[in-house]
């Protein structure tokens, strides 16, 4: 599925959502959150529509949208369901699509399967958004070696954050993976700020294959 990428980060709360914003509205993409855990403060959705400034039509629902702000298997289990492998179907649609996972690779999607085992299973290729801050390499080695270790397709990777070039570059080196740009901090957060911040740290011809 050309221009289809899967968005996993290496952490919860480092920015997946505001990259997977501005690379849906780069791409004219539509955008897919499977799972939604968490609604009393809006969704990723929502997000993605508001400081992407993607035209709601190309946001496309939910599989799930569970209350509770945890693990999906946790969140799940608490309304009595059970997300199952064929139950997350990746959707046909005409352009390119953007899918974000939820938190990092290795949060559990019920019990006996991981994200990173549902990525393998859709075999598209993953972009991992990474902070810039204190952590990084590890926490972003690890979330490689996770996928690698399942034969998961990487993209590249994504930074968040002030820029820390010996941090980017170790982990790229040791990783072996694209460094596709970083995003700053952005005090506004809204479409044309983060379409100009976009353009200006990234290539978009790393993302059309």
């Amino acid at each position: 599925m050309t221009g289809t990428f899967v968005i996993t980060g290496t952490d919860t709360d480092i920015g997946k959502s505001v990259f997977a914003a501005a690379l849906t509205a780069a791409l004219s993409a539509s955008y897919w959150k499977p799972v939604q855990a968490g609604l009393a403060d809006g969704t990723d959705s929502e997000t993605v529509a508001q400081i992407g400034g993607v035209d709601p039509a190309r946001i496309l629902p939910e599989r799930y949208r569970l209350k509770i702000p945890a693990s999906p298997h946790f969140s799940a289990a608490q309304e009595g369901i059970v997300i199952g492998l064929d139950d997350l179907v990746v959707p046909q649609v005409e352009g390119p699509l953007i899918i974000e996972g939820a938190g990092g690779a290795l949060v559990p999607v019920n019990p006996d399967l991981l994200f990173a085992d549902l990525f393998a299973h859709w075999g598209l290729p993953v972009i991992i958004v990474a902070s810039t801050a204190l952590g990084t390499i590890n926490h972003s080695l690890l979330t490689i070696e996770a996928l690698r270790s399942r034969a998961v397709p990487i993209h590249g990777i994504a930074f968040i954050g002030d820029e820390n070039v010996d941090s980017e570059q170790t982990i790229c080196w040791i990783g072996a993976v694209r460094h596709l740009g970083r995003l700053p901090m952005i005090e506004e957060l809204a479409a044309e700020p983060l379409r100009e911040a976009f353009d200006a740290h990234f290539n978009i011809a790393d993302f059309i294959s």
